[in-house]
């Protein structure tokens, strides 16, 4: 009799071995694929070396059009998963439009140390960054690959949950011991990882999935990795990276944040707003990167750029109705849709401003407005708004008894934007434009452009007040132009 309980335990330990729970049972295939479980707890560090291509998210020339391309020509991440660190240095050049010079190439290092996500500039000096940008390092850098989300799902602490199918997928939800919340995909045929995806934040598109897929699985050192990594934030492509290298247990130097870095607070988005009169009846918004333009007109006033975020955009609102509180701020003119300039729209439509813009940016106007923003809630999202939205396909004038501006669609040689406006106020003669002339910049490599609009469109301009960067005059201006004249010349 007591042989047969012993039996009788026995089988009923390897049933319940056999039966374990399919998300479960999901996890240990997949790290059975890649190389076995005391394979993967092994892996101290990894070296990622390679090369590929970066998207420019948000700054394509119309807001449908491919995004801008970076070329990465060298490429290193380094993750501790134990430390819950790692640094990601890359150079890269932007490609430009056909007939373009050849931009610079660009230095990145960017770091995260646990709860501390930091910046290296070319000279060595780090900065602490916000605390959204840690939890989208931390994910990005090390989550979202095979061997840092496996390992993530295999900690006690962790909860794997809701197994599925979709189409060759074995789908499982992965919530960390730190309650990161990610959705890991596996070939059903390899068991492999396919992707990663979590959900971030976009000022200007709100709650977003960010997805990373693997591909071109290779041995190394007795460990089945990605050759191939490809990721996309939303509906738009971000990375394409190709691996030429890839190490395990590499020293892991170099990746704690200094104790200064640390030691500093998490940066927090702060508005800072100046005011200048360049004009009867108009006023440059300043104090930081981006500028606005306060214009009056006989009733009412009009606020030319939102820029940036929500917080520079509400403080841009509050100066102008501070600066004229007798007549109502009725209108928000949008250049273009870039989201360095558009990231106050949702903000301007809160506040029940009309949006005008060129009209090839109504639909993306549109669609920022039914975004949701649950992640990081925002002004529209708490007092919803449907847009009021007005375009200019070519130009418009808009003329009373205190002032007159014509906006009209720039013919953009640059191929920086297709759906752009400027605004021109031919009472003082003052032209408002963003990214022709960045005054605050040692470079304006769109200023002989700029001026060939000015000479086409026969426009006197006294005046230049930009959205980047200090109010200049026209001779300042020409003086430029005809400096990189003369050097192209010779």
């Amino acid at each position: 009799m007591r042989y047969t309980y012993l039996w009788l335990l026995a089988a009923g330990v390897v049933y319940g071995c056999a039966q374990a729970p399919p998300e479960t049972q999901m996890i240990n295939d997949a790290v059975a694929a890649i190389g076995g479980k005391a394979k993967v707890e092994s892996v101290s560090t990894l070296l990622l070396e390679g090369t590929g291509t970066n998207r420019n998210l948000g700054q394509n020339r119309t807001p449908e059009a491919d995004l801008p391309v970076f070329q990465v020509t060298q490429f290193r991440r380094l993750i501790d998963f134990a430390g819950g660190r790692a640094r990601q240095e890359q150079t890269r050049q932007a490609v430009p439009p056909p007939g373009a010079p050849p931009a610079q190439p660009q230095q990145q290092n960017l770091g995260i140390d646990g709860e501390v996500a930091y910046t290296v500039a070319p000279d060595g000096r780090a900065t602490r960054q916000d605390a959204r940008t840690a939890s989208d390092r931390r994910n990005e850098f090390i989550l979202h690959h095979p061997v840092g989300i496996l390992r993530a799902a295999m900690d006690p602490a962790a909860k794997v949950a809701n197994p599925r199918q979709v189409g060759d997928l074995d789908v499982v939800d992965v919530t960390t011991a730190r309650n990161e919340q990610l959705t890991l995909a596996l070939t059903r045929a390899t068991h492999r990882p396919a992707s990663v995806t979590s959900m971030t934040y976009n000022v200007n598109l709100g709650d977003v999935a960010l997805e990373t897929t693997f591909a071109d699985y290779e041995t190394v050192d007795g460990l089945m990795l990605p050759k191939h990594l490809t990721s996309k934030l939303d509906k738009y492509p971000n990375t394409d990276l190709t691996f030429t290298k890839q190490s395990l247990n590499a020293p892991s130097t170099n990746l704690a944040a200094a104790d200064d870095v640390k030691a500093a607070p998490a940066p927090v988005v702060t508005a800072n707003v100046t005011v200048e009169q360049v004009g009867k009846g108009i006023w440059l918004l300043a104090g930081q990167s981006h500028n606005s333009v306060l214009v009056e007109f006989a009733d009412h006033l009009e606020l030319v750029e939102v820029p940036q975020n929500e917080t520079r955009s509400l403080a841009a609102i509050a100066k102008a109705r501070e600066v004229k509180p007798d007549k109502p701020l009725t209108k928000v003119i949008l250049t273009h849709h870039h989201f360095d300039h558009s990231g106050g729209i949702r903000a301007a439509i809160s506040e029940g401003l009309t949006i005008v813009t060129q009209e090839g940016n109504k639909a993306f106007i549109e669609d920022m407005a039914q975004r949701k923003h649950s992640i990081v809630p925002d002004a529209l999202s708490k007092k919803p708004s449907a847009p009021k939205v007005e375009t200019v396909r070519d130009e418009l004038t808009e003329k009373d008894a205190v002032q007159s501006m014509l906006l009209f669609k720039v013919d953009d040689p640059t191929a920086h934007s297709d759906s752009m406006l400027m605004a021109y106020f031919p009472n003082d003669k003052i032209l408002v434009q963003a990214d022709f002339y960045n005054t605050a910049g040692a470079a304006q490599p769109r200023a002989p452009a700029l001026n060939d609009i000015i000479v086409k469109r026969k426009l006197t301009v006294a005046k230049h007040v930009p959205i980047h960067g200090s109010v200049k005059t026209q001779a300042e201006f020409l003086k430029i132009v005809q400096s990189m004249k003369a050097a192209t010349a010779n």
